[in-house]
């Protein structure tokens, strides 16, 4: 049994994963003992599942005075598929070795505070744990833990899985698998940057091509004799059930292979998947130059620089040349960030108590890893791809001795204004892991390359020495693989199971009375009729409707009809198909049936009062329809589904809207998870739109979005006429949902570096074969998170890579590649780890573990494990870092800003008490931190304020020719608010602009329209278009900030009587309200307990 409120291996598989059964891999003692976190079918996922602190920790005090202490009681296991087990998911495998694991002796936690009396824990339930497990171990301690130990286990916590998938290739995997070095000289290059801590700002993604070029195609007919092809063979008819990771290639030793049938054996085998020749211990040479890569003697620097990497343009040499560098000393061997200057900002140590404006007043930069400027340059975009940590800890010890969390955040299909696109027949990859080919790979000589993966040396292909951009034969470093972070391949037959499939879009519309009274079919249909030309696709775009109510109404659109027909099916019960040929029609061929069916739908039901809704049998009619080719439903509900299955009954207690307890966070059914699994085995994905004045259980409706890759759309008393704000946002939100870019068919892999595990996704998706996200469909404003851990020591070597590959197929198309790779390096002191803490990163991650252990735990569990997550990290620095103990509450500069972004998120919404949300929208704000880029998460969390009356061209930025003005960012305390300014709060999903009684004239006049304060409408929601320099700063200031949004923030203009003044008063996250601490308390709070 796992021990309560902690997320360890006890903690649900969620979005439906299976635990990994079968033995964890382990590679003997290779020269730089990392685990690979890519694993085939076979391997399963790594992480072994005992993981812990190998010591007890302390129950804290809760904070929150109003939920009291948190014994969350009740074991948590893996079952199976069908069963809800919460929006992360959790993949755990069983020891390699039979022999018996001695359980952990269990100890009592001791609070830090004696409990009040009362309790709410049911009897004979164990006792709370109120802080995070950051590694699968289902030991009992009271922490969030951040890794986990390989050898401990508390017995009978696992049944033993058989079903282990299998794999292409041979599947003997033991401990002694050792990287291939084919006898050549070991090759180590030093990344590591020395002299002092690199200045906080990001590097540009680094571009070779313009957007407008072609994609960079093969060389021009020559004699070659390159790779084999992985596949020969492709199955026309691929069983879809199991089509899930397409995203690489056959892991066979040779490359060769027979025709593949699921994604997984298509996309590549886990790390050690093929075969391996054995070189026992071999020995790294820590004394190479830290150029990188290398170049041998016959290679001149004699062209310009190019994308970013320093000057290296080679001359093409035959034959193999030996690398001969010098070695540069010790004094560039920078292992260690102990040796940088002590004087940087990075070490300062900070007493929150004295020092509390913090904040910065630019928007807040990923930390830059410490590597060579050289290899930084190289790396990628923090907006793509991010680690909590840029210090990687060397061992498992030290990152628990740390006590902050090690994952990743993605933003893997982010729209990008350049994106180098490779098209090539061969794709140059690890023949060991599968790692694509990147920018920190080794290159032995022009012939060989050494994986930064696995270390494994591989061939370079003939093919791969002609450069594209020159179109002549040259050094394999001037390719684009090797020149950029982040790249797109246009793939090869061998990555299909099927042709790709059409661009297929499938509306599915509530009817029913409740649904016709808000008016929302007229905004839909409207905002269809105008971007119908804009979905994305081409001659093969298809698309159909479905209506509901009590029954379900379908519309067939065949070629040759005058008008739409409807045909209505009655029997909800065993739902089926009715002319299934017509009811998808191609979109160009058939464009004037389909906008006559749009023109006429918002009518046709005006007269109705059926007041029941079927949404279960209408999900399993679209489901069917779409089955036999995928794409992606868009689903618009009003109310809770009320007949058929999928049914649902009110949940929602108002009197207990504040309060942190019994509040039903989990589905009532597991239908909607079960279809969704359905929908994914099929490459349909399902996203919803609620728009509901009424509670309508969005925990059981958005799992048909969570486990189907789909996204979930709220509007809450959405109505045409009454709620006009809501009108505009949806068609905002609408014309971005339709038009945006797309990816069908996807499948996601991250892989890491021999030594690291990835044990817990977070995200939109369903994870199978152990580590393959199932993405049906793949959006630009996705997010995804993972939680690590170090699973081998990373004694020998200096850098770790992270790469994510992420397979689909465009909306013209094309099957793709996009490929992401990270290098960080690694260190071996606490301080080191300390320094390189990405505080941002970890606040996005620490949010998306609270939400989980608020639905397998509580609500009040959650905000007490946040709040000892800062008090862990802190204690740790205070015992172990600092020399000298001195009062106050002493921070790294680097977590300055930790106790600030915590205290945001326990005023969330998603984990605030106090304050009478409701329920649904609670869970809409979770489903936002689960799925929103890192950027957005953080702009909701802690918005930013900006005073704007005062705009200047000071420091504005050119975008276009328009001049952008850049305020300094604010506190949020009404301390920094004044009655002769206004102030704009931007919070991601809603702006807010809150105008002074005093506010000058001129403000009013030239940028509001009004001739004073009291002419100010009190439900004011747009700026007027004035002709005035104040108006067009400030609107362009605005649009700007709206750019690029997943969602349309509403803008509402704020008085002193305003309504929505006490929704802005409460994201001035630093002042006290009546249910939760100001900054300075909280920081109070946090030394007591730090201090202890």
């Amino acid at each position: 049994m796992a021990q309560p409120g902690r997320l360890g291996a006890g903690s649900p598989a969620q979005n439906g994963a299976v635990s990994a059964a079968g033995p964890p891999y382990s590679n003997g003692p290779v020269q730089n003992p990392l685990k690979h976190s890519q694993v085939s079918v076979s391997q399963g996922y790594s992480s072994p599942f005992p993981g812990s602190y190998p010591h007890q920790i302390p129950a804290k005090t809760p904070l929150d005075p109003s939920s009291g202490p948190c014994n969350y009681g009740g074991s948590q296991t893996v079952s199976s598929l069908n069963s809800y087990q919460g929006p992360g998911q959790t993949l755990n495998r069983l020891p390699l070795e039979p022999n018996p694991v001695a359980p952990l002796q269990s100890t009592i936690p001791i609070p830090r505070m004696p409990p009040p009396p009362s309790s709410q824990t049911p009897a004979a339930v164990p006792a709370s744990s109120d802080s995070f497990l950051y590694g699968p171990d289902p030991s009992p301690s009271s922490n969030w833990q951040y890794g986990h130990l390989p050898v401990r286990s508390k017995t009978n916590n696992f049944v033993p899985v058989s079903t282990q998938p299998s794999l292409s290739g041979n599947t003997n995997l033991s401990r002694n698998n050792q990287c291939v070095s084919f006898g050549a000289p070991s090759l180590q290059n030093n990344y590591m940057k020395t002299g002092s801590v690199p200045p906080p700002t990001n590097q540009p993604l680094p571009t070779i091509y313009q957007p407008i070029q072609a994609p960079l195609g093969s060389p021009p007919v020559r004699s070659l004799d390159p790779q084999k092809k992985t596949s020969n063979s492709v199955p026309s008819q691929p069983q879809l059930n199991s089509a899930v990771n397409q995203e690489g290639g056959i892991s066979a030793a040779n490359n060769d292979s027979v025709g593949e049938s699921s994604y997984d054996t298509i996309e590549g085998g886990g790390f050690m998947a093929a075969p391996q020749l054995t070189n026992q211990n071999p020995k790294m040479n820590r004394n190479v130059g830290y150029s990188y890569p290398s170049l041998p003697p016959g290679y001149q620097n004699t062209s310009p620089n190019m994308s970013g990497r320093p000057s290296t343009t080679l001359q093409y040499t035959s034959g193999l040349q030996p690398f001969s560098q010098s070695p540069l000393g010790a004094n560039h061997l920078t292992t260690s960030m102990g040796g940088l200057s002590l004087h940087s900002e990075g070490l300062r140590v900070i007493n929150l108590l004295q020092e509390r404006n913090m904040l910065p007043t630019i928007p807040l930069k990923a930390p830059v890893p410490n590597l060579h400027e050289d290899i930084q340059k190289l790396n990628c975009n923090p907006e793509l791809f991010r680690c909590t940590l840029t210090n990687i800890p060397q061992t498992q010890a030290l990152l628990n001795k740390a006590k902050l969390p090690l994952g990743l955040l993605l933003h893997p299909f982010k729209d990008l204004v350049q994106l180098p696109v490779v098209t090539s027949s061969t794709i140059v990859r690890c023949r060991s892991c599968r790692t694509y080919i990147n920018p920190f790979v080794s290159f032995l000589d022009q012939r060989r390359w050494k994986c930064n993966l696995c270390y494994r040396v591989n061939d370079v292909p003939e093919e791969f020495m002609y450069n594209p951009v020159t179109r002549v034969y040259g050094d394999p470093l001037r390719r684009p693989e090797v020149q950029n972070a982040t790249i797109e391949f246009m793939a090869p037959s061998e990555y299909m199971l099927r042709p790709p499939q059409p661009p297929v879009y499938l509306f599915v519309f509530d009817v029913s009375h409740n649904a016709v009274e808000t008016g929302y079919l007229n905004s839909v249909c409207q905002s269809l009729l105008d971007n119908l030309d804009s979905l994305p696709g081409n001659t093969r775009t298809k698309i159909g409707f479905i209506t509901f109510d009590s029954t379900i109404h379908f519309y067939s659109l065949q070629e040759g009809l005058s008008q739409p027909q409807m045909l209505i099916v009655s029997d909800i019960e065993d739902v089926f198909i009715p002319m299934p040929e017509n009811l998808l029609v191609n979109l160009n061929e058939n464009k004037e049936l389909i906008q006559d069916l749009l023109k006429t739908l918002p009518q046709m039901f005006t007269k109705s009062l059926e007041t029941q809704s079927a949404l279960g049998p209408a999900l399993q009619s679209a489901f069917k329809l779409m089955s036999p080719t995928g794409g992606r439903i868009s689903v618009f509900q009003t109310q809770l589904p009320s007949v058929g299955v999928g049914a649902l009954k009110s949940r929602e207690e108002p009197n207990q809207r504040s309060s942190a307890k019994e509040i039903h966070l989990t589905p009532s059914t597991d239908f909607y998870k079960k279809l969704a699994l359905d929908c994914s085995g099929q490459q349909v994905a399902v996203d919803l739109f609620l728009l509901s004045g009424q509670y309508s259980d969005l925990a059981s409706l958005g799992c048909i979005s969570r486990y189907s890759a789909g996204s979930v759309y709220y509007y809450p008393s959405y109505h045409q006429q009454h709620n006009p704000v809501q009108v505009e946002k949806l068609q905002k939100e609408l014309k971005r949902y339709l038009t945006r870019k797309i990816g069908f068919e996807a499948v996601m892999r991250i892989r890491c570096t021999k030594g690291l595990s990835i044990h817990t996704f977070h995200g939109n998706f369903f994870v199978r074969s152990t580590d393959l996200l199932s993405l049906p469909n793949v959006n630009p404003d996705a997010g995804y998170a993972v939680q690590m851990s170090v699973e081998e020591n990373l004694t020998d070597i200096q850098v770790v890579s992270f790469q994510s590959a992420l397979l689909y197929t465009s909306s013209k198309g094309e099957r793709r590649i996009r490929v992401h790779t990270m290098c960080l390096p690694v260190v071996s002191t606490l301080n080191e780890v300390y320094l390189g803490a990405d505080v941002q990163a970890i606040s996005g991650l620490l949010a998306n573990m609270a939400v989980d252990r608020s639905i397998t735990a509580s609500l009040s569990d959650a905000r007490d494990a946040l709040v000892n997550a800062i008090i862990d990290s802190l204690s740790a620095y205070r015992t172990s870092v600092l020399s000298s103990q001195q009062p106050g509450l002493l921070v790294p500069f680097s977590l300055r800003l930790f106790p600030l972004f915590v205290l945001a998120l326990l005023k969330q919404k998603s984990f605030q008490t106090g304050t009478a949300a409701r329920l649904d929208e609670r869970i809409f704000a979770m489903c936002q931190v689960k799925n929103q880029p890192l950027v957005y998460l953080m702009l909701m969390t802690h918005p930013n304020l900006y005073r704007v009356d005062n705009l200047s061209d000071e420091g504005a930025l050119n975008i276009n020719d328009k001049t952008i003005p850049q305020p300094p960012i604010l506190q949020l305390s009404v301390e920094k608010l004044s009655r002769d300014g206004a102030f704009l709060m931007d919070a991601g999903t809603i702006m807010m602009l809150w105008v002074g009684k005093n506010c000058g004239q001129n403000f009013l006049s030239q940028v509001l329209g009004v001739p004073n304060y009291a002419s100010l409408p009190l439900n004011m929601t747009h700026l007027p278009d004035l002709d005035t320099a104040e108006s067009s700063r400030i609107g362009s200031f605005i649009s700007w900030l709206r750019e690029h949004r997943p969602f349309f923030p509403i803008l509402y203009i704020i008085r002193d009587e305003s309504p929505m003044k006490a929704a802005f008063l409460q994201y001035m996250v630093e002042d006290r309200t009546e249910s939760a601490l100001s900054y300075y308390e909280f920081l109070l709070h946090v030394q007591q307990q730090v201090n202890k």
